[in-house]
């Protein structure tokens, strides 16, 4: 009997020692890396969507009244400058012009007469100043008829591409009717809004940093080839959006940008003493960003983040974070709320130098 006993007392000791055994393993394994936010200056790459436009955009109008006799182009067609684009019927201008000659020309000849008389004494200066002043008027309505008629032909004023037309060939048009659009897409100018702190940044670092270039994210996704340059503000913010207007000029030889097209700058902005941490570090409910913070009893606690920009592999934290936190690194689907953890401190600036490394 005393054997069977020693025998029972003997397992029940061994089991014991394996349990604590197991437990140890267990608290070995639980052990978790947790960091801090990492502080640092840095730059941060905001996008605001934009308007493109181009450099030159005028509507083609008829100067005159008449019938369109011919179209010289064709819609989205490159033109020169200088180069005929419509023809308005030109008979009635040219008839005028003819008139207004053959009056000139009677103005000069009884001018020519006038002066001989007068030089002969037999008229008075009086009234060779009265022929000469029906000449000046004369050659006055010849130049007005020549520019009626120049009206009839409308040309390039710059070189541009075409719009679609608003008339067709043998429309009766009446002045100011709208033919077509031309824009100079040499050129463009984008235009897009600032939040009022972000423009007080961009203004405080854009001259030292050089910070007045950007680029255009269009709407494919695809980044234009040609940075773009800020170079004008306007002069007053809007009251209801909190917002101020910039304009960059981005140059465009291949002719890639049309007038009308909408897409997204992106300027890039310093930020200092940003606090970083590393993406995998936050959780996602609802659409807002977590992490777990582990308190000074070393349990942890979510806590929300707001994300102030997204780079490879970390995120820059607006606010819900201070830099002497700390939070879980690794684990966070094995966690519980409140939950005391063992674990071991990871620098911060090694975590976020070797996130290539770990990343996810």
């Amino acid at each position: 009997m005393k054997r069977v006993l020693t025998f029972l007392s003997l397992c029940a000791l061994l089991y014991t020692t394996g349990c604590a055994h197991k437990e140890e393993e267990k608290e070995e394994e639980a052990k978790y890396l947790v960091t801090s936010p990492f502080k640092n200056d840095t730059t941060l790459t905001s996008q605001y969507v934009c308007q493109v436009r181009s450099i030159q955009h005028i509507e083609l109008r008829a100067l005159e009244k008449g019938y369109l006799q011919k179209i010289y182009v064709d819609e989205g067609q490159v033109v020169k400058q200088g180069q005929l684009m419509f023809q308005i019927l030109p008979i009635q201008y040219q008839a005028e012009l003819q008139k207004a000659q053959a009056e000139a020309n009677f103005a000069e000849v009884e001018y020519r007469n006038t002066k001989s008389l007068a030089d002969s004494n037999i008229v008075s200066k009086a009234e060779l100043a009265l022929a000469k002043a029906k000449l000046d008027k004369a050659n006055a309505e010849v130049t007005v008829a020549k520019v009626h008629l120049g009206f009839t032909e409308i040309r390039a004023p710059f070189t541009g591409i075409m719009d679609h037309f608003y008339v067709r060939e043998g429309s009766l048009l009446n002045e100011g009717d709208l033919l077509t659009t031309l824009s100079d897409n040499s050129k463009m100018w984008v235009y897009f809004n600032v939040p009022e702190a972000e423009y007080l940044n961009y203004k405080t670092h854009a001259q030292q940093e050089n910070m007045d270039h950007v680029n255009l994210l269009m709407a494919n996704q695809q980044v234009f080839d040609y940075p773009g340059v800020v170079q004008t503000i306007e002069a007053d913010f809007n009251n209801e959006t909190g917002n101020i207007a910039f304009r960059a000029t981005f140059p465009n030889p291949k002719g890639l940008l049309r007038h009308g097209e909408t897409g997204n700058i992106q300027m890039t902005l310093p930020v200092k003493n940003a606090l970083i941490i590393p993406q995998k570090a936050t959780f996602e409910v609802l659409e807002k960003k977590y992490v777990y913070v582990v308190d000074k009893d070393d349990k942890i606690r979510s806590r929300e983040v707001t994300i102030a920009a997204e780079l490879p592999h970390i995120f820059v934290i607006k606010s819900g974070l201070g830099p002497d936190d700390k939070i879980l690194l690794e684990g966070l689907r094995q966690v519980r709320e409140n939950e005391k953890i063992h674990y071991t401190f990871v620098k911060p600036d090694s975590v976020i130098s070797n996130l290539s490394l770990y990343a996810e």
